[in-house]
C-alpha cells in the first residue's frame, strides 16, 4: 500500500484508464492478496479442507447472511435509479433462494444440528463484519455502502474463479461436479464463479467507480478506509474458521 497514492486524484493522474475500485484494491494490499489466495479457499478447491472447519465457516457465514441481505436491501433504496437497483434486487433473489437452499442442504450433509446454525454465537470477526455493514449503511450514503459490499463480493469472485479454473468449467450456469468434490464444496465455488455472479460484481464495481470518483477527497478517504477494513476482516474470517470451536452455539 505504501507505493499507492493516498488520494484517488493523485493515483488517477499516474495511470492509464484509472478506476476508483482499482485504487481501493491496490490500497488494501497486502490483505487483498491474502484474501483471494487464502489457504482456506485453496484447500476447499482441492477437497482437502477439514469438514469441521468448513462447518464452522458455514455456520458463521449463514449468521452473517441476514445482515448482508439487509444491507443489500438498504442499498436498493440508496441506488440512483432503476438500472442501478435491478442487479441488487436480482442478487437478493439469488441469496434468499438458491444460496439459502444450498446452506440448508449443506448443514444436513455435514450433520450440523439445527441448534448450531439457527442461533449461533457470532465469532468476533463475524460480529465485526455485521457491525461494519450496519455502520456503513446507516452513517454514510451509497458510496459507503458499496465500499463494504464491493470487496465482500469481489473477493469471492476472485478466489472462486481461480479455484474453479483448476477443477472445472465455470462457464456453465448449473453447478459442475468439480473433480469429485462433495457438493458443498463444488457448489459454493460455482455459486461465486458462474457468469451471472461475475457480471454482478462487474456491475457493483462500475457503480462504485462512478459514485466514488464523484465524492469529495475527504469522503473518498472514508470509503477507502471502509474498503480496507472489509478486506482485513475477510482474511480474519477465513483464519478464524480453522478454530472448530468458533460459533458452536
Amino acid at each position: 500500500m505504501s507505493d499507492v497514492p493516498a488520494s484517488y486524484d493523485e493515483y488517477a493522474a499516474g495511470v492509464d484508464e484509472p478506476r476508483f475500485t482499482d485504487w481501493l484494491r491496490e490500497r488494501s494490499e497486502p490483505a487483498w492478496t491474502d484474501a483471494v489466495t487464502h489457504p482456506f479457499t485453496r484447500e476447499l478447491g482441492a477437497g482437502t479442507l477439514e469438514t469441521d472447519a468448513y462447518a464452522t465457516y458455514l455456520v458463521q457465514d449463514y449468521a452473517f447472511l441476514e445482515a448482508l441481505v439487509g444491507t443489500f436491501g438498504f442499498a436498493v433504496g440508496q441506488a440512483p435509479g432503476i438500472e442501478a437497483k435491478r442487479p441488487l434486487i436480482e442478487f437478493l433473489e439469488t441469496v434468499t433462494g438458491t444460496e439459502n437452499d444450498y446452506f440448508q442442504r449443506s448443514f444436513d450433509a455435514l450433520n450440523v444440528p439445527d441448534t448450531r446454525w439457527s442461533d449461533p454465537d457470532p465469532s468476533p470477526t463475524a460480529a465485526a463484519l455485521v457491525d461494519l455493514l450496519g455502520r456503513a449503511a446507516r452513517e454514510g450514503g451509497y458510496a459507503e455502502t458499496l465500499a463494504v459490499l464491493v470487496p465482500a463480493e469481489w473477493i469471492y469472485r476472485e478466489w472462486a474463479t481461480a479455484v474453479a479454473a483448476e477443477y472445472g468449467d465455470p462457464d456453465t450456469e448449473p453447478p459442475s461436479d468439480g473433480a469429485d468434490l462433495p457438493f458443498y464444496y463444488a457448489e459454493w465455488i460455482d455459486l461465486h464463479a458462474v457468469p451471472s455472479f461475475v457480471a454482478f460484481v462487474d456491475e457493483l464495481r462500475d457503480q462504485l467507480d462512478t459514485v466514488g470518483a464523484e465524492c469529495s477527497t475527504r469522503r473518498q478517504a472514508r470509503v477507502e478506509r471502509l474498503f480496507r477494513r472489509t478486506v482485513d476482516l475477510e482474511v480474519a474470517f477465513f483464519d478464524e474458521c480453522y478454530d472448530v470451536d468458533s460459533g458452536s452455539g
